[in-house]
């Protein structure tokens, strides 16, 4: 019995997942999917979830993420039940690269964020944003809705700093699905976005999209590192220069573990 509500539960999913994310290859590293897509075929397959309105999650992946998913196998598992888990940080892309997907590329959240705006503003699709501070969201509502006339922003949150609960706040549901919004920003920050978007899955037909720091990066709170940095994959580097209290543990401990336990993945693979 328990067997078939499984497979019952994977063919619903395999309905909400869009067909341009069903086709894209996957890797795991440290365990933890990651999907090699690209920006052009990403925007498709949320545009399709949004239009959908069936829900859905996605989740820009960094190292930070691989190692939070390798240090707690719940976290892992709400990763991998994503619809669409893109490489958000060079080193993943090298991982990809390595597991046998020649032409994997990067999709970077503070990217695709306008990208996706770009394209909803064209054709219609309403959307929100939950996370960062108040002046923050702010500025990113504004610099967007300038960047990109007729985008429909109809649902704009920042929540208090405060732990997350273990049940949806059902006010927060009856919110959002009164604004309607089919595409759902969440800038939590990892682990805790993901997270959010997997309590909420369920109760919200838009599709979640968690693009860590993009708020603060589009709305001008945080510099953004030189372009020849992001493709040396030293982004981490430059934001370490900059948050040094912050990071230093994220960067310092976890990339050096990353190292480690891939390189271990691979020579068990070999």
């Amino acid at each position: 019995m328990q067997e078939a509500s499984s497979v019952a539960a994977e063919l619903e999913k395999a309905k909400r997942t869009p067909a341009l994310a069903r086709g894209v290859a996957s890797r795991r590293i440290l365990g933890m999917r990651v999907d090699a897509t690209d920006y052009d075929s990403a925007v498709a397959a949320i545009l399709e979830l949004a239009r959908a309105g069936q829900g859905g999650t996605v989740c820009v992946a960094t190292v930070h993420m691989v190692m939070e998913a390798f240090d707690a196998p719940d976290y892992q598992r709400l990763v991998n039940a994503a619809e669409l888990v893109t490489s958000d940080g060079v080193p993943l892309v090298w991982g990809l690269r390595a597991l046998g997907v020649a032409d994997a590329t990067r999709v970077y959240g503070p990217e695709l964020t306008p990208r996706l705006c770009e394209r909803a503003a064209r054709e219609g699709i309403s959307v929100g944003f939950y996370g960062g501070a108040p002046e923050v969201l702010d500025a990113l509502v504004a610099e967007l809705s300038s960047r990109f006339p007729g985008l429909e922003v109809c649902f704009v949150h920042s929540p208090p700093f405060a732990p997350l609960p273990d049940t949806p706040d059902p006010d927060l549901i009856d919110t959002l699905r009164a604004s309607e919004a089919q595409i759902l920003f969440v800038g939590l920050g990892c682990p805790k976005q993901e997270r959010f978007m997997a309590l909420y899955r369920d109760a919200l037909p838009c599709v979640q999209v968690g693009v860590g720091a993009a708020f603060d990066f589009l709305a001008g709170y945080k510099a953004q590192a030189p372009r020849l940095l992001q493709d040396a994959g030293l982004e981490w580097l430059f934001r370490l220069a900059c948050e040094p209290r912050r990071l230093a543990r994220r960067y310092l401990v976890n990339n050096p573990r990353f190292v480690f336990h891939f390189a271990k993945q691979l020579l068990r693979g070999r």
